[in-house]
This record gives structure tokens, C-alpha cells and sequence, in this order.
């Protein structure tokens, strides 16, 4: 089973970027998916974007797209997040997934990240 460590996260302005790391250990981390979800406050997790397990295909919530890019290193076992554009309403804890599958569409998570706070001040 894959143990998913977060880093990154902080306080940033409006408008500013950060990069946040998922790092992956346990299992053969090229065989899956990655992912990314995120937090607020009184809210529901959300799917934020999500990478197939050589790196060829991603996926973006619509609220991202544009400005959030997601990709994957399997040398280093990890996975980034980068984060551009960002606004307020970004603020969340991001959450690290593995997926069970290569595949994104089969939505089967297996692993957890502990998550890291990423807070937008306007």
C-alpha cells in the first residue's frame, strides 16, 4: 500500500503560485494514477485534477482548468501540483490520492495524503 506525504502548502496572495509535492512510497507508484482533491471549510472534498500513470493523460476540474497543471514524476515517486492564477477561492486542504487503477475514469481511490493548507488572501 502507498503512504502519500504532502508539502507545499502556505499562505500566498491573490494572484500569486505555489507548487505543492506528493511524495509516494510503499508500492510501484509508476502503476497508478495520481491525483489531487481539495477541502474547504465546511464544504464537501472536490476533485481538483488528476494524472493517468505514465503521465500521458490528465484531468482538470473546470474550476482549475487554465491554471492548475498537474504532472508526475516516477523516478522521484511524485506527483506536483501547480497552481497559478490563484484566488481566494482556491483556499482549501489539498489532498494527495492514489489511485487503485492506471486509469483515472475507474474513480477508485486507494490511498490518502494526510493533506496540506493552502490559504489565498485576498
Amino acid at each position: 500500500q502507498v503512504q502519500l506525504v504532502e508539502s507545499g502548502g502556505g499562505l500566498v496572495q491573490a494572484g500569486g503560485s505555489l507548487r505543492l509535492s506528493c511524495a509516494a512510497s510503499g508500492r510501484t507508484f509508476s502503476g497508478y494514477a495520481m491525483g489531487w482533491f481539495r477541502q474547504a471549510p465546511g464544504k464537501e472534498r472536490e476533485f481538483v485534477a488528476a494524472i493517468s500513470w505514465r503521465g500521458g493523460s490528465t484531468y482538470y476540474a473546470d474550476s482549475v482548468k487554465g491554471r492548475f497543471t498537474i504532472s508526475r514524476d516516477n523516478t522521484k515517486n511524485t506527483v506536483y501540483l501547480q497552481m497559478n492564477s490563484l484566488k481566494p477561492e482556491d483556499t482549501a486542504v489539498y489532498y494527495c490520492a492514489g489511485y487503485s487503477t492506471p486509469y483515472v475514469a475507474t474513480n477508485k481511490i486507494g490511498s490518502w495524503g494526510q493533506g496540506t493548507q493552502v490559504t489565498v488572501s485576498s
